[in-house]
């Protein structure tokens, strides 16, 4: 996730059936059967009662089960995982469920662990959001053709089994789930929901199970946004203001228009629309196209002068506090030993494979359809309605499933969706229209990761026991200027600060501090947001405390974990595998570093090799603590995942800006990791009774300063600037 987009997390409302004003019910589909839950209706609201009713899942004659996912799948496998407790629940076949993204019903599709108010996907929170209900929904509807069943057969529900998508009695009488759904969806929805005991579980946390969307993806048959193809449909690229906060002043399309198979050159909301009958023709439509800029309102600052900036506002005090206990100042003053550090992180692309799509069509009724990877659907909705100059219910969408994520698709303006809805609104609305971002647009037209400067200050007693530690975070805010901007709190943006102001470690007095200068660059959430550089400060500059008490590293966190189990279990775990008391392989030196992100514990043991000024990572050993753990497998991906994806960005990773131009625009100038310096990884997961929280994020935070901290094990060079291949030439 995002991966992903990540919000303060609220406590889970327990939505049992009858509280807290949620019902669960039924509803016969096409002969049938719809499992869902609703808000409880106000008295006398007839309108709502007889409104059909939306669902988790639907069961058709023909055997198709159905989940109705409120998770967007950017390849994290949210589909899998409320496929997995939709399956659980009603004892189905894997081979006859089929899962699609809903849409339209924030009481019913909002996300739990963000409050609820909207139908998010973000902040590795799909399985926080849909443990509950899903389940529910699940055991909901086996209960209800179990009771089809039983009076259909006339034997008790007690003597009915539910295995592999039938319904058998000892008796020799037996029925598909399609067979039985019309007459379920009679039966009255169960009051009482009994879910499973964990030791009947087969299919949570089974080990074997894979993803039920592997083949398809693998065989290259399934489709995205970039595969659809409508009747009719043209195909547009971009041309969008190449600074930051500039807008068309005016442009000439005649020499593009004068090219085979270019239809139109159009202004929308946000740049210039090259439409043509096919991709190529759009592309060669684009190079003919003259544009004239205001540049007048645009951020013409480079990158070197944005964070020389920065590093000047980290030597002041911070504008804002976000943690203050005890009293560091004084602390400091009286420390025995004082260390202190700064460290940088440059702006980071979400560069996902697939770039930004969405196909638009206007129909002859004003109705408006939006293919795409909706990552928040109903805002989606709302901004299509409103490029359109319609109503949100007039606007239809297709939820696909996107190549790649990272958070970008989830943005406060729909760029995308104002690029495609605005260019066919511009073409009249006659024809379907696919915008193409090409890669180039992806990267110089992109939201960002924000820069940062951390100032890292800590005493010592004489004992080498931290007793003052202080951390100043520089960077831009990333809910400031957006919707959510209610989210900052006494000057203090939540996603600057996660990973630093809630840390466990037992820092007796301690204050972060945050200054959050305003800057043009539009910047986004990342996966794993503000943990991609806090944890990089905390992480290394602990390293340094431990070398100077004379402690071993990972004892050292230990101590200052000794009130945090769940904290210190993955770090023994991970240290434990690793083998960290022993010798590493001869040329081959271990760092270690601890993040908790999104709630999930995870510690990272790094073997490399530093020679020459090259590294190369040979081996990560992970240990991760996400509760139970619903798809082991998925898991393992998703941690796998978001270490190569944290290792390419400290690596090599830079997206800089030159007087407010991005300089980058490909894989080959932006590189995140080829395949070949991918290392080996074992992931070892803490078996959990607890609830289960996200991995699509948690991977990600601890391998930049585990790596780091064995490059100083390597070469006696602390790294305090990323990417790393800039700090080790400098």
């Amino acid at each position: 996730m995002l991966t992903h987009l990540t919000m303060p997390r609220l406590a889970m409302p327990d939505i049992k059936a009858t509280r807290r004003g949620f019902l669960l019910g039924s509803a016969a589909v096409a002969g049938g059967l719809a499992i869902g839950f609703r808000p409880a209706l106000a008295a006398g609201d007839e309108a709502a009662a007889s409104n059909p009713f939306d669902a988790y899942l639907t069961i058709s004659p023909d055997d198709r089960v159905t989940v109705i996912s409120s998770q967007f799948d950017m390849g994290q496998g949210a589909y899998h995982g409320v496929a997995t407790l939709v399956v659980e629940e009603l004892g189905a076949r894997w081979d006859q469920v089929d899962v699609t993204g809903g849409y339209g019903n924030i009481k019913q599709l909002g996300n739990l662990a963000m409050g609820g108010a909207a139908q998010m996907t973000g902040g590795s929170t799909s399985m926080v959001s849909s443990w509950d209900r899903y389940r529910m929904a699940g055991a909901a509807a086996r209960m209800m053709l179990v009771a089809a069943a039983a009076a259909e057969w006339g034997v008790p529900e007690a003597e009915i089994t539910v295995a592999d998508g039938m319904l058998s009695h000892a008796s020799g009488s037996k029925a598909s789930f399609g067979a039985l759904a019309a007459k379920a969806a009679t039966m009255p929805a169960p009051a009482d929901v009994k879910l499973k005991d964990a030791a009947e579980w087969t299919q949570i946390g089974n080990a074997d199970l894979r993803r039920y969307d592997s083949a398809a993806k693998t065989n290259g048959t399934h489709s995205f946004t970039i595969d659809i193809k409508l009747p009719d449909m043209l195909t547009a690229v971009m041309i969008h203001p190449p600074k930051f906060g500039a807008t068309v002043k005016s442009f000439d399309g005649t020499a593009a228009k004068a090219l085979p198979g270019v239809v139109d050159v159009v202004q929308t909301p946000r740049g210039v629309a090259v439409v043509g009958e096919h991709m190529w023709a759009a592309i060669k439509g684009r190079e003919a196209v003259t544009v004239e800029w205001d540049e007048s309102g645009a951020e013409t600052r480079g990158s070197d002068a944005i964070l020389a900036e920065y590093r000047e506002a980290a030597g002041k005090a911070p504008e804002a506090t976000a943690r203050k206990e005890g009293d560091s100042a004084a602390a400091m003053g009286s420390a025995a030993k004082v260390l202190e550090a700064q460290y940088e992180y440059p702006y980071l692309a979400h560069a996902a494979l697939e770039p930004l799509n969405a196909v638009a069509r206007i129909n002859a009724d004003g109705t408006v359809e939006v293919w795409g990877g909706h990552q928040m659907p109903d805002l989606n909705q709302f901004v299509a309605s409103k490029v359109a100059g319609t109503t949100p219910d007039k606007v239809t969408l297709h939820v696909m499933k996107t190549g790649g994520g990272f958070g970008r698709r989830a943005v406060a303006d729909a760029d995308i969706i104002v690029d495609a809805v605005g260019t066919a609104a511009a073409l009249g609305g006659n024809r379907p229209v696919k915008v193409q971002w090409t890669r180039d647009n992806d990267m110089k037209g992109g939201r960002y990761r924000p820069a940062y400067v951390h100032a890292m200050k800590a005493g010592l007693d004489a004992d080498g026991k931290i007793v003052a530690w202080e951390q100043h975070i520089v960077g831009q805010s990333i809910f400031k200027g957006t919707p959510m901007e209610g989210m900052i709190q006494n000057g203090v943006d939540p996603l600057s600060v996660e990973g630093a102001a809630n840390l466990h470690y037992a820092f007796p007095n301690q204050t972060i501090g945050l200054t959050s200068p305003d800057v043009g660059v539009p910047v986004l959430w990342w996966r794993s947001v503000a943990s991609t550089h806090t944890a990089f400060s905390v992480e290394t500059f602990l390293d340094e405390l431990a070398e100077a008490a004379g402690a071993d590293p990972v004892e050292y966190r230990l101590e200052l974990l000794r009130e945090a189990p769940r904290h210190a279990g993955v770090i023994r775990l991970a240290a434990e595998k690793a083998g960290w008391s022993t010798p590493p392989p001869e040329g081959r030196v271990r760092g270690f570093a601890f993040a908790e992100s999104f709630s999930t514990y995870v510690a990272q043991v790094v073997e490399l090799t530093a020679d020459g000024g090259g590294i190369k990572v040979h081996k990560v050993v992970c240990a991760v603590d996400c509760g139970v753990a619903i798809n082991p497998d998925n898991v393992r991906a998703q941690i796998e995942g978001g270490i190569g994806f944290g290792l390419g960005s400290i690596l090599d990773e830079e997206l800089t800006l030159s007087g407010g131009e991005v300089d980058q625009a490909n894989y080959d100038t932006y590189t995140p990791l080829r395949i070949d310096a991918m290392p080996e990884i074992e992931v070892h997961i803490v078996p959990s009774t607890e609830r289960p929280t996200g991995v699509g994020e948690p991977g990600v935070p601890p391998i930049g300063p585990a790596v780091a901290n064995a490059i100083y094990a390597a070469t006696k060079k602390r790294v305090r600037m990323l990417p790393v291949s800039k700090a080790m030439s400098s």
